[in-house]
């Protein structure tokens, strides 16, 4: 199929496996996902081009072993706006941006051993556009522009969606949908899913903005793109200021006083007050948001699925909105491939709620409402004015502690149905990263004796890797699975020294890349743990 070209309306009817609504990031990379398996997709996009201002910038190691299996990660990598020398990590500074009170702060490198791929930062569109691309390399995908997509329902065991577009109206017909059309989603309204919000009751300010000057300012802070400042009449939000490209290209966030707009804003005095000095800056865009965390209720309701900010959407806290959408893309996409396919039984469409709305709610939770409290409650204890000694150990040990969130976070799937965790375990999005091969989180990499990966050798459908054994339960796998039609490749290492890293004689990695089951010869039995696997009968 592929892109839809300008001009050319979409047909009266069209006809697909699933269709997208919402053509952002994470509707992208859904679609890659599918379209990658086979899977015949259309997407509905309201915009002919991503928007030009600068979100989403962090992309975690996580995020970019996607863009490996999408095929888009050298793509991704060549589109970065920030020179490589300069550094993509963050700084968390007191009172001002060139206060002296500073530490380094969420340096997602700490990680980077437990993943098979760098993190990297670059703007939102800068993402979408080779994500984009891709898409229009694959023939299952049928990207269409200008669409708005304006009703949903569900019709003969499937769904029926309306678009609008300037040729007309047009009908989307397919198996399944799934809204990625953001936090306002249509999608979620009409599919009757409630969502629950936290509000934070903040005006916030997103500034774009160039200046050169800023750039030769924080000289002294190299390898730093991204900067936290933290001030004691803020109550632990943030005002954040991080780098878009290599020629003085800023945004900046923070929040206002109730009532403001463009036009009472005094954004010179805000900027300089919040940077510590006067600044020569040419602004591009001002706009204005809520802080808040929202929730879906559910992520399913029959054949509609929610993913991205349309399930679940938060403040700009750490950059966790972006990969958690990736995340849910990820995790969806090779569960709408069993069940279309007829490998996986319906009720493994349940496990995609199961699995990510815990993951979601232990990431606000735990990590980003977490940081606004605990910053709250550090300021309000702590002032270099009324005790600078109290203030400074205090500092001192934030500063110690800055990448113990970036090693926490560990989003884990070990209570779900499908995987063999252990008993009353719960998923979530915090835990420790380790290279032992535990069910429910994702599988890390392992150099091999001959060279590479063992994650380059992971297929998209189920892996079993082999350390050690004679081979017999990794024959009863690939025979359970040739049975059933199950996409499976089995990889027999034979390496003592795998088997001791991974903790496991034998490991079941998922098609996401999550270790589903972790054992030896003596305790399994392939045909069940398939069958758990894919929610089917024994």
């Amino acid at each position: 199929m592929g892109v839809l070209p300008a001009g050319k309306r979409p047909a009266d009817i069209e006809e697909c496996d699933v269709a997208i609504i919402g053509g952002g990031p994470v509707g992208l990379g859904l679609a890659i996902d599918l379209g990658q398996r086979g899977i015949r997709t259309v997407v509905a996009e309201q915009s002919l081009e991503p928007s030009p201002i600068p979100k989403g910038q962090n992309l975690t190691q996580r995020t970019m072993e996607h863009f490996r299996c999408w095929r888009i990660e050298d793509a991704v990598k060549a589109s970065r706006k920030i020179y490589s020398e300069s550094g993509i990590g963050g700084l968390t500074c007191y009172g001002s941006l060139l206060s002296e009170y500073h530490y380094d702060w969420f340096k997602r490198a700490v990680v980077k051993p437990y993943y098979a791929a760098d993190n990297e930062r670059l703007p939102q569109y800068a993402t979408e556009y080779a994500l984009r691309a891709r898409v229009a390399e694959l023939d299952e995908i049928k990207f269409l522009a200008r669409c708005k997509a304006d009703a949903i329902r569900r019709r003969d065991g499937g769904i029926e969606a309306e678009i609008e577009h300037e040729g007309g109206r047009s009908r989307i017909r397919a198996r399944f949908a799934v809204g990625c059309d953001g936090s306002h989603s249509m999608t979620r309204r009409a599919a009757g899913i409630s969502e629950t919000i936290s509000d934070h009751e903040r005006l916030m300010c997103l500034l774009v903005f160039r200046s050169e000057s800023l750039h030769r300012l924080l000289e002294k802070h190299s390898g730093k793109s991204f900067f936290n400042v933290l001030h004691p009449d803020l109550n632990g939000y943030w005002k954040f200021f991080g780098k878009v490209d290599a020629q003085g290209e800023w945004f900046f966030h923070s929040p206002v006083p109730s009532g403001t707009i463009a036009e009472n804003f005094d954004v010179a005095g805000f900027l300089h007050a919040a940077v510590g000095a006067n600044f020569e800056f040419k602004l591009k865009h001002i706009g204005f948001w809520n802080l808040r965390v929202a929730m879906a209720d559910e992520y399913r309701s029959g054949s509609i699925f929610l993913a991205g900010d349309s399930a679940h959407s938060h403040p700009p806290y750490g950059a966790y909105g972006i990969n958690t959408g990736f995340e849910d893309a990820r995790n969806l996409g090779w569960k709408l491939e069993a069940v279309l396919k007829g490998f996986g039984g319906e009720a493994l469409l349940d496990t995609y709620d199961e699995e990510r709305k815990p993951v979601f709610a232990s990431t606000a939770a735990d990590f980003i409402e977490s940081y606004i409290e605990q910053d709250r409650a550090f300021l309000r204890k702590f002032n270099p004015e009324r005790d600078r000694k109290s203030f400074e150990e205090e500092w001192s040990r934030r500063g110690s502690g800055a990448y113990d969130d970036i090693r926490a976070y560990v989003p884990n799937y070990s209570g779900s149905s499908i995987v063999f965790g252990p008993e009353g375990a719960s998923s979530s999005a915090k835990g420790e990263h380790r290279f032992t091969a535990r069910p429910g989180y994702h599988l890390a990499p392992a150099p091999i004796a001959r060279g590479g990966d063992v994650f380059e050798r992971l297929s998209d459908g189920f892996t079993l890797l082999e350390f050690s054994g004679d081979g017999r339960v990794g024959g009863e796998f690939d025979n359970s699975a040739k049975r059933r039609n199950i996409p499976f490749k089995r990889i027999a290492l034979q390496s003592s020294e795998m088997a001791v890293r991974y903790e496991a004689a034998l490991v079941l990695v998922r098609p996401d890349h999550y270790v589903a089951w972790a054992g030896s010869d003596s305790e399994c039995s392939p045909s069940k743990i398939l069958a758990k696997c894919l929610k089917l009968e024994p």
